[in-house]
């Protein structure tokens, strides 16, 4: 078991005062048989009324809400958990899925249709050539290996780089500029897995990793697959490998867009600035 501290601090600047709508902060990691949150403190400044809620994925999410007019926001979490995801390799998966191709079972896949849809993916779409270039149904391969084999792909034919615009690149547009961030690989992974007939989902959380020339980001992203027998297993294009001890989950999503750490709004004639620190350090 490995303890890791997670200090997430984000300020909002406005250049005049503004009246704050509710705010949506996903900061709480997914609790489960792997990981376990020891302690857990939200601080929201100026002062909020915090609600807690899970959505349909099961995350959780603090609503805050505000009075009054604010020239800052302020908000700070801090979280110690417990991983015990160690050697991410500990799973078995059912017979018929250890080879690639299988199908679904059918109770299966009434649940799991949602993480199979695909989009703007036809048989001549890029991501469906460079699904093609990747594996053709002539091969024989282990699941686990062909998952490995995309995740490899995407670390090393495209270039990673820190990316402050909002929201998630489309997966034909990753391809086409050959570069994009975390939640950008994530997302191409998502698409060609699902081209291939598996289904899998966005995760966004935090990564332990030392400080070096190439920043993660503020937060970190990969993607999940849904393995028969093993469960909801998680793949870190951006690394090209499983995800292990030093990933920690905070929301999931079948759409890669939908869940990020901090949704909210504000009224009045301002300007904005954000600054972001995050610490993830084991201890």
């Amino acid at each position: 078991m490995q303890k890791i501290k997670i200090l997430h601090r984000t300020y909002y600047n406005f250049s005049s005062p503004v009246e704050l709508g509710t705010h949506y902060l996903r900061l709480r990691p997914r609790e489960g048989h792997e990981l376990r949150i020891e302690s857990s403190t939200l601080s929201v400044t100026p002062d909020a009324v915090i609600a807690w809620q899970s959505d349909i994925e099961n995350n959780s999410i603090a609503t805050a809400t505000f009075s009054g007019a604010v020239s800052q926001l302020a908000i700070e979490s801090e979280t110690v958990v417990q991983q015990y995801n160690e050697n991410p390799f500990d799973f078995l998966i059912e017979s018929f899925a250890v080879q690639f191709p299988f199908a679904y079972q059918q109770d299966d896949w009434f649940t799991l249709a949602p993480y199979t849809a695909t989009a703007n993916l036809s048989a001549g779409s890029p991501v469906a050539s460079w699904a093609a270039g990747v594996w053709n149904s002539t091969e024989s391969i282990q699941t686990i290996s062909l998952l490995l084999r995309i995740a490899d792909r995407i670390r090393t034919g495209l270039q990673y780089g820190i990316r402050e615009e909002p929201g998630v690149q489309d997966p034909i547009e990753t391809l086409s500029r050959g570069t994009g961030s975390c939640r950008d690989f994530a997302a191409l992974f998502i698409a060609v897995a699902r081209h291939l007939g598996l289904a899998a989902r966005f995760v966004s959380g935090y990564l332990v990793a030392a400080p070096n020339y190439i920043d993660y980001g503020a937060t970190h992203a990969w993607a999940e697959v849904y393995l028969p027998g093993a469960g909801w297993k998680g793949f870190d294009p951006t690394l090209g490998l499983l995800t292990g001890s030093d990933h920690i989950p905070v929301a999931v999503s079948r759409l890669p867009d939908s869940v990020p750490p901090i949704a909210g709004s504000f009224t009045g004639f301002a300007s904005a600035t954000m600054d972001i620190g995050v610490w993830v350090t084991p201890f």
